[in-house]
């Protein structure tokens, strides 16, 4: 699919520089809009809007919608009124507000006064729900029907209003007040009887959302429910728009990058390609956290200087560090990112604390043996046979082992419980994966290696 889509691309370069426009309207007119986007990436600024006017009206605006928000301000800026009006009244308002959120003040204005009055009343509306909740994705153009119309009624409502709304698939049954009574299916429609009533065949058990959910809430409704939209509330009951499943896969795809760079130690930036990110964007994104786990590592060091005398006596003990703290950080992130995917899905919650650590600790136990084997083996046949270190004695070699086991118990609890405890304090749990529970095991790594060195080597 890629070398089609780059070979498509190379076609069109050659065909716009022999000015074969109409054979590129040809070809654009029976490709998808997202892969028309992903190869308008490709073209220079000059030849971008060239590109983009040869495109058909409607369809121009679905690529549109798909195209980064560099190159829709680049052609808002190259498009004359009438152009830009044309592209406005063909897209769905979420996409409008989204694209609106995204572009300079100069650039907003300029899109408002090409909508006409109802859509720029309807952009208005859902930037006014909070952030990242269900009112600030949702789009208001949708199917409602009466619950006393006919399924003859309800067709011809169809047909009059469904080409100007996201989806037809799903009709909502509303009362004069707007409040949300049901939903019937379009298959349902068709297979019904032309006189029947809508309140006969709707179904009244219909699972909404309320404007101030969050996105990711409502995402993982429609994951759980298999839905292809979902309708979204006030607080008062009434319908005010729905959520399609695009805008669903588009919150899932945010917060899960979002999740990622939480757990890389990485502050949540904007949405840029990677190649189009500066090394400055990236630097800020990285260094507040780079900063914060280098200063955080004074507590292994203060840990170490403390127990200075005792590597002294037993300098071999130092070799060993480096293996322990990472093995220790290493189990810690595996719990912590299975219980940061458990709680993300819904599958487990705070309550469910004491389940989670006795699972954690029969894995723990399990692990921390195999690597304790693992471990004397290899201390055994490496550094003791292999590099002749006869400075690793038996006793040595229980001290590291010892350590391993419990290093492994100890980072597997941290890690499983932490997320927990981030979410019952309204923090996300994703903060507590690798890096900081990183740092947390290192200490802990450390204190019991020592405290075991003391207690069988005496030193």
């Amino acid at each position: 699919m890629v070398d089609t889509t780059a070979v498509l691309g190379e076609t069109l370069k050659t065909l716009i520089e022999n000015k074969k426009f109409s054979t590129i309207r040809d070809m654009l007119e029976t490709m998808n809009p997202s892969d028309i986007a992903g190869i308008f990436q490709d073209f220079s600024d000059e030849k971008l809007p060239v590109m983009f006017r040869l495109l058909p009206k409607e369809l121009a605006a679905e690529v549109f919608v798909e195209m980064d928000s560099d190159q829709q301000e680049l052609l808002i800026r190259s498009f004359s009124d009438t152009e830009l009006k044309e592209v406005v009244d063909e897209l769905y308002v979420d996409d409008a507000a989204d694209i609106v959120e995204e572009m300079p003040a100069n650039v907003v204005k300029r899109i408002l006064r090409q909508a006409d009055p109802e859509m720029r009343k309807m952009i208005n509306e859902v930037l006014n729900y909070p952030e990242d909740s269900a009112g600030s994705i949702m789009t208001t153009e949708y199917v409602s029907l009466r619950p006393k119309m006919t399924v003859q009624e309800a067709f011809k409502r169809i047909k009059r209003t469904g080409i100007d709304k996201e989806t037809v698939y799903t009709c909502y049954v509303i009362s004069d007040d707007r409040m949300l009574l049901g939903y019937v299916s379009l298959r349902s429609l068709l297979l019904a009887d032309e006189d029947e009533k809508i309140e006969e065949i709707m179904d009244p058990n219909v699972i909404s959302v309320c404007t101030t959910d969050d996105q990711e809430e409502v995402a993982r409704a429609m994951s759980k429910y298999n839905f292809m939209a979902l309708p979204v509330t006030d607080k008062e009951g009434r319908l005010v728009g729905i959520v399609t499943i695009d805008d669903a896969l588009d919150v899932i795809e945010e917060e899960t990058t979002e999740d990622m760079e939480k757990m890389a130690a990485i502050m949540s930036s904007d949405d840029k390609p990677y190649l189009k990110t500066g090394v400055i964007e990236l630097w800020k994104a990285r260094i507040p956290w780079l900063l914060f786990l280098m200063i955080s590592a004074t507590f292994t060091g203060i840990i170490i200087t403390n127990f200075e005398d005792s590597l002294k006596a037993c300098a071999v003990l130092t070799a060993f560090i480096p293996m322990l703290m990472d093995t220790g950080g290493n189990t810690g992130s595996q719990a912590s990112v299975t219980v940061v995917r458990a709680l993300t899905l819904g599958q487990v919650e705070f309550s469910d604390v004491w389940k989670i650590i006795w699972k954690e600790i029969r894995v723990a136990v399990i692990c921390g043996i195999t690597l304790a084997v693992a471990g004397f083996l290899k201390i055994f046949l490496i550094d003791r046979m292999l590099m002749n270190n006869y400075a690793v004695t038996f006793p040595v070699e229980i001290v590291i082992c010892s350590t391993l086991f419990f290093t492994v118990i100890c980072a597997k609890i941290t890690g499983c419980t932490l997320p927990l405890i981030a979410q019952k304090a309204h923090l996300d749990p994703a903060v507590m994966a690798s890096p900081f529970i990183t740092t947390i095991v290192d200490v802990i790594s450390l204190i019991i290696y020592f405290g075991i060195a003391k207690l069988i080597l005496g030193i």
